[in-house]
């Protein structure tokens, strides 16, 4: 089982600022198997082919599939693409309005990031036969952040994994890993839809979502 884990929002809390998001959403692509995976890189690779670079004149390549940006047809078109069965998507909504002051400082937050994707982690369901569990996140932590997400992770997953698995976590740049590029448009139009009430990127893969809910709802 390969999972892919990414976020949309930020942790910020001045809403002074402009660009400061009012939720912050985790989501998880859940992958049965490998050759799901290279389903799904097929499908971005086939995207970025024919919709991004197709007949480009110039040396700019797009060498990224995102959510943001990226036209619903061309969503669509890469939706086409995606393989059929063997995935599935687990989402978590922070209402960042009601977080408490204490969970607001930089300790807070890296312990309320913490606490969110392992909420949601709990949420996938590991078959008893499973050997290996590779779960793969955003490189975007810094070295300290990403110790302490993988001994917290591991610590918590260990009891819900069978005896003899093994579970291996890999911080990848997005540009360089497929499977980040296809659970960014997916956790951005869960964002989108519980932001801005759209949804009609969400409403092409609703059916895919195994476990959806709000953190601190209203």
């Amino acid at each position: 089982m390969i999972i892919f884990l990414d976020e949309s929002g930020d942790l910020g809390f001045d809403w002074d600022k402009r660009k400061t998001s009012q939720n912050f959403v985790i989501t998880l692509l859940v992958c049965n198997n490998r050759e799901t995976f290279r389903k799904f890189r097929q499908a971005i690779k086939r995207t970025l082919k024919n919709k991004l670079n197709h007949r480009k004149q110039d040396k700019r390549l797009v060498h990224e599939l995102k959510g943001q940006g990226t036209s619903l047809s061309i969503k669509r078109y890469f939706y086409s693409h995606v393989p059929v069965t063997g995935w599935s998507l687990y989402s978590v909504t922070l209402n960042k309005q009601r977080v408490d002051k204490k969970l607001q400082s930089k300790a807070g937050k890296k312990k309320l990031y913490n606490f969110l994707a392992r909420f949601l982690l709990e949420k996938v369901e590991f078959s008893d036969d499973i050997n290996d569990v590779t779960l793969v996140v955003d490189r975007c932590k810094s070295t300290d952040e990403i110790k302490d997400f993988n001994q917290y992770v591991e610590n918590q997953l260990q009891a819900l994994l069978p005896l003899n698995s093994h579970l291996y976590i890999s911080h990848e740049a997005s540009h360089e890993n497929p499977g980040l590029q296809a659970v960014d448009m997916f956790c951005w139009g869960i964002a989108r839809k519980d932001g801005r009430n759209d949804r009609r990127w969400y409403e092409c893969f609703q059916d895919k979502i195994r476990f959806e809910t709000i953190y601190f709802p209203e």
